[in-house]
């Protein structure tokens, strides 16, 4: 199976270093020295890593042929894939891979459907499942211990504790008008921002 775990940015320096922006909770083992990579577009790939490092909080990689700021800045916006067997489990036990969670059934302690999910949202504060459910609406469900009581890969399905209005709104409570206003500008913030851990709340 193949997963995307990086996306090339910006050349840095003259030498053929390029940042990159890491989707992968495992960086040291996907994006080490020697490893090889599929790229999307395809024509630019495959890449060698031939050596990275981390510079002010950025972590920079160099490919083997790529020499300058010419053919490194050639690579902007290219996807890094690794193959992936799909067996493999982060070493984490309260880690896993997006296409493990995916298609997950998503049921309430007593066993009641809440839905489906269908996309795995990293934000930088915490993972959000996003919740098909049976009428075709979606709903949100953060990836913390408060609210996820179990991953079962085995029976498919994740269990879940939502608090009162998660996933109904109509048992929200609202203590004021102005805490109404708060949770809406909370809910446009992370709009904004724009493998899932399990979090705290």
């Amino acid at each position: 199976m193949q997963l995307v775990v990086a996306r090339i940015g910006r050349a840095h320096g003259i030498k053929g270093e390029v940042t990159v922006e890491v989707r992968t909770d495992e960086p040291e083992l996907r994006l080490g020295p020697g490893a090889v990579l599929a790229t999307e577009p395809a024509e630019r790939g495959p890449l060698t890593i031939e050596t990275g490092r981390v510079h002010s909080g950025r972590l920079l990689l160099r490919f083997e042929n790529v020499r300058d700021r010419t053919a490194a800045e050639a690579l902007r916006n290219t996807l890094l894939i690794a193959e992936v067997d799909p067996a493999e489990l982060p070493e984490d036990p309260e880690e896993f891979y997006d296409h493990q969670l995916i298609d997950l059934d998503v049921v309430l302690a007593d066993g009641t459907g809440i839905g489906r999910i269908t996309e795995i949202s990293h934000l930088p504060s915490q993972d959000l499942f996003i919740v098909e459910r049976p009428d075709g609406s979606e709903v949100m469900i953060p990836f913390v211990e408060e609210i996820v009581a179990e991953i079962d890969l085995e029976e498919q399905r994740a269990v879940v504790t939502p608090p009162p209005g998660l996933i109904d709104e109509s048992e929200a409570v609202v203590a004021s008008a102005r805490d109404a206003d708060d949770a809406d500008g909370a809910v446009d913030e992370a709009e904004r921002a724009g493998t899932a851990e399990k979090g705290d709340a």
